[in-house]
């Protein structure tokens, strides 16, 4: 099974910039999106052969999550079951026989940490959601988790240790999830390979390649050894962010 997940950074505006051809091209069983910045109806996709689950945020223009699926699900649960979060449509649960998916935007810290407590809370919150779900059955969890959880994971990890997505706290939650039983796909299978997956739209920082490696598809440890592979799809444009991948016998 394929899996795909991308940060389009406003759905409408990605539509415009090559969206349909690469969701054509990567034909995938599962296509995940984040920070759709719109409410439903407002923009105009034909995804034939797929389910859709959209969930907005309340604020206009902000956030959001939406999954395609070839199979319809046993079940769909939006958001994670606290409200200061799930207003702000950061959350798809898609449930079926023998997995969980989960598809998340998490929350920015933004400058100076400003939001940093907000942030780890979620974390808390979602680690605890996400225990359950796998106490159940093996979950497939992906999308911008706005982290680079190891050095290798940035260009500059020297200059950007107090940033947001590279501090300490950030970076060992993301740790804490791991331990409870979890697996980023990606640096399990490449451990050495520096690749990145976000880059500032500023300094022509893609062009560079100054970027950071904050999309990720991670796995209940019990599904690692049926992962075939983790794909960051650099190349293709339409966002600050390129889709991840994942490839998986299910």
């Amino acid at each position: 099974m394929k899996f795909i997940s991308w940060n389009v950074n406003g759905f409408r505006a990605c539509l415009n910039k090559g969206f349909a051809e690469f969701f054509k091209e990567a034909d995938a069983d599962f296509f995940c999106i984040q920070e759709t910045k719109m409410q439903p109806g407002q923009a105009d996709f034909d995804a034939d052969g797929y389910y859709q689950y959209w969930f907005s945020a309340e604020k206009k223009g902000y956030s959001g999550t939406a999954v395609f699926a070839k199979t319809e699900p046993i079940s769909v649960r939006y958001g994670i079951g606290m409200p200061e979060y799930d207003t702000e449509g950061r959350a798809i649960t898609l449930e079926y026989e023998n997995f969980y998916l989960l598809c998340v935007y998490t929350p920015n810290s933004q400058r100076e940490l400003v939001r940093l407590p907000f942030r780890m809370a979620w974390e808390d919150a979602l680690r605890e959601y996400m225990t359950e779900l796998d106490a159940k059955k093996p979950v497939i969890y992906c999308g911008d988790l706005n982290v680079a959880h190891e050095e290798i994971d940035l260009k500059n990890p020297k200059t950007n240790h107090f940033s947001a997505g590279f501090s300490d706290e950030e970076r060992a939650k993301f740790s804490e999830l791991l331990a409870t039983g979890f697996t980023d796909t990606f640096r399990a299978l490449y451990p050495d390979a520096v690749a990145y997956s976000w880059w500032s739209y500023m300094y022509h920082a893609r062009e560079k390649n100054v970027g950071w490696r904050i999309d990720y598809f991670v796995v209940s440890d019990r599904l690692l050894p049926l992962v075939r592979d983790s794909l960051i799809f650099s190349d293709v444009m339409g966002s600050d962010h390129c889709p991840v991948g994942l490839e998986i016998e299910l």
